[in-house]
């Protein structure tokens, strides 16, 4: 990213994925950095994470999470009330159960 346009594109089109996730399903960091990457070519799952954790207060934040369908711990609790509310897939352990939750995020046309 090398311009504060650039930039701000960047969060927008992540939180747009974010915002599209359906209640009781989850993505990933890596898809939206696949998803966002094929738009603007560039960026990568620690980016999304970075833009989650500056500007995503305002979207289902847990419904993004790591590709092994866990979040950091600090957000573990907050998230498990989530999944519970909205239906989500659990394993055993606690984690999503990536198999039956994982949602595929995309773009509009722009």
């Amino acid at each position: 990213m090398t311009t504060a346009e650039e930039r701000e594109l960047y969060v927008e089109l992540v939180l747009q994925c974010a915002e599209s996730v359906p209640r009781g399903r989850v993505t990933t960091y890596g898809a939206i950095a696949d998803v966002v990457g094929e738009r603007l070519g560039r960026g990568g799952p620690r980016l999304v994470g970075t833009v989650m954790a500056t500007h995503g207060a305002a979207v289902a934040w847990w419904r993004v999470v790591r590709a092994d369908g866990s979040l950091p711990p600090s957000h573990d609790a907050e998230a498990r009330q989530a999944y519970l509310e909205e239906g989500t897939p659990l394993r055993p352990g606690g984690s999503v159960d990536m198999a039956r939750a994982f949602w595929q995020p995309r773009l509009g046309a722009q």
